[in-house]
């Protein structure tokens, strides 16, 4: 073999020696670095656990005061959503309460777009009652005897070709159901020939009533004022209990 083909080759066998030594120091050091690092491992786990355990316990020590109401409308199913659940139907003359989609027959558009239903009466009395325990909804005896503002609001409209009654009671009562304060409006008359029968609302606040609040009657309804057959009374639906926490 030619001497300067011998001494490429060999030139070829020195590079690639010396390629292998350096691909070898290579892996070595980084080998040499995981083993290192391989003690430290298992120190580092251990210290992410306890940065855990600290961050869980940090937050199992952070105590979130509890307020049930928090703007909470305390009625269930206020308007019609789930047809008649959750009322008690104390009155439900004529042809009955039913639930119709805003705006109705002869109807109104609601203030709110969220609220599509409403409840409609009949004939004959329409009544539906919710009575709210407050300690099943969260609240504390000791919160409740610190007479915190309660606000109830309502809706009700009437139809553009029927005139129609509306009529509301809302009452706080103690533990044995007795009356610690009553708000009961008198009864409204809508006569679409002289009064203007698109929604209005109503709004009390209950306040200074005295220690012992545990439960809260809220009723509503009405009828029509000329006896036709079917849903021309006093249409409702909107209806709120919130306490002020």
């Amino acid at each position: 073999m030619p001497l300067c083909e011998r001494e490429k080759k060999g030139a070829g066998l020195q590079s690639d020696f010396s390629l292998n030594q350096i691909k070898k120091a290579c892996c070595a050091h980084h080998l040499l670095g995981v083993t290192g690092h391989s003690h430290s491992a298992p120190e580092k786990e251990r210290e992410r656990q306890r940065a855990r355990q600290r961050q869980l316990h940090l937050f199992q020590s952070v105590e979130v005061p509890f307020s049930p109401a928090m703007a909470r409308n305390l009625l269930k199913n206020p308007c019609g959503e789930e047809q008649m659940d959750c009322w008690e139907l104390t009155e439900n003359g004529g042809s009955e309460w039913r639930v119709e989609e805003l705006p109705g027959d002869c109807g109104h558009a609601f203030c709110d777009e969220a609220v599509t239903k409403y409840f409609a009466t009949s004939f004959e009395l329409c009544l539906k009652k919710q009575v709210v325990d407050l300690l099943a909804e969260g609240y504390s005896a000791d919160e409740l005897d610190a007479q915190p503002a309660v606000t109830v609001e309502d809706w009700y409209s009437g139809r553009s070709d029927c005139g129609c009654t509306y009529q509301l009671s809302v009452a706080l009562l103690d533990e044995n159901q007795e009356v610690l304060q009553e708000f009961k409006p008198d009864n409204v008359t809508l006569d679409p020939d002289c009064d203007d029968c698109s929604w209005r609302q109503v709004t009390h606040t209950f306040s200074d009533y005295g220690p012992g609040l545990r439960f809260i009657s809220f009723e509503h309804g009405g009828q029509d004022t000329k006896y036709w057959d079917g849903w021309f009374g006093v249409r409702v639906t909107g209806s709120s209990i919130t306490i002020q926490a």
